[in-house]
């Protein structure tokens, strides 16, 4: 299986890997139909190349729901028939976290390609076990990791990676709103999960040590906020606010260079990406006495680049039929989640310990 070079990440995506055109789509089952399931539904359905032809969930009344609108798919309350199912090409797992590891490996073992909602497990050793035997069996397994495939992350990323801001001085990040409130697992796999991805993809390295604190407000033992700092070999700091309790939703990362600074929000209607050319230099100033150095501020334009919108998910899962279609590892593939895994244990351990956390 032939691996993607992570050195061409901002250009792996649909415009780059593209399905074959053939008549014969690849067959998909849904397992998990609350919040994200029925989206893939709706995605995959769209989609020429593919077709859902199973859908799974306990919740008869919710798979009820969903018959309304696609009245053409099964409906099954037991995911081992979509996985016993020979016309079943690949699985979508959309299940709470907790439930990840089971159903992923069980479909593996019946030979489906599998695309999992992140985070894929709990743990690290889980993850590898999984990495382990979708290697053995050929499997495409895939991480559903979205913001990877939104077109304001990969600007951003092209702005980082051709120094259009100078050098990183440091990263503010923040993924709040009033809910959705998980059980199965806390705010940091949940949320944080998602900008450990991002950071991981913009910068392809790993922070040196975290530091991390969080509070438990809703139910005990389950962090329902978390403040997170990532210290990086090259210097720059990262800082992380995630909470489920929260009156606003917000969805905004800042990266502060010594040149030019720039905003992704990806609630903003104009566009994603806004870059400031602003920053502070060092003008030379003297006395008659000595010369001196100050720090003045320099404020310039603001400019929004046009970017194209497609939405993250149809990228994503364009993508998965490519890989699937040109047995071709993806990105957001076992080994990319195991590395998000890593930090975020690290996260949680230093919540727990109240200490800093070293992941060299």
């Amino acid at each position: 299986m032939k691996a993607i070079e992570n050195k061409s990440t901002e250009k792996i995506y649909s415009k780059n890997l593209k399905l074959p055109n053939i008549d014969e789509k690849i067959n998909i089952a849904v397992i998990g139909c609350g919040h994200w399931g029925p989206n893939h539904i709706r995605v995959f359905n769209s989609l020429s190349a593919s077709k859902v032809i199973m859908a799974v969930d306990k919740d008869k009344k919710r798979l009820n729901l969903i018959r309304k609108t696609y009245p053409d798919v099964f409906y099954e309350t037991d995911y081992k028939k979509a996985l016993n199912n020979d016309d079943i090409d690949a699985v979508v797992v959309a299940t709470p976290t907790s439930t990840h590891f089971k159903i992923v490996l069980e479909a593996i073992e019946s030979g489906k390609h599998v695309l999992c909602e992140k985070p894929l497990c709990i743990s690290k050793k889980e993850v590898e076990i999984l990495d382990n035997i979708s290697e053995k069996n050929n499997i495409i397994l895939a991480v559903g990791y979205v913001f990877l495939f939104n077109n304001g992350i990969l600007k951003l990323k092209e702005l980082i990676r051709k120094k259009h801001l100078g050098t990183i001085n440091y990263i503010s990040m923040v993924r709040t709103n009033l809910g959705p409130i998980r059980s199965d697992v806390n705010v940091v796999h949940d949320l944080i999960s998602h900008d450990i991805s991002i950071l991981n993809f913009l910068f392809e390295t790993l922070p040196e040590y975290v530091l991390a604190a969080g509070g438990s407000f809703l139910q005990q033992s389950i962090e329902d906020i978390a403040f997170v700092s990532l210290f990086y070999s090259n210097g720059y700091i990262v800082n992380i606010r995630a909470s489920w309790l929260d009156p606003c939703k917000v969805r905004q990362i800042t990266v502060v260079g010594n040149k030019k600074m720039a905003v992704w929000d990806d609630l903003n209607h104009l566009g994603p990406i806004t870059i400031y050319d602003k920053g502070v230099i060092r003008e030379p100033y003297y006395t008659e006495y000595a010369e001196f150095i100050r720090l003045c501020i320099r404020d310039g334009d603001i400019k929004i680049p046009k970017i194209p919108f497609k939405e993250p998910l149809k990228s994503q899962n364009e993508y998965f039929l490519s890989c699937i279609r040109q047995n071709i590892k993806p990105i957001n593939d076992v080994k990319f989640e195991e590395k998000v895994i890593k930090v975020i244990e690290a996260i949680n351990e230093s919540i727990k310990s109240n200490k800093k956390v070293d992941l060299r």
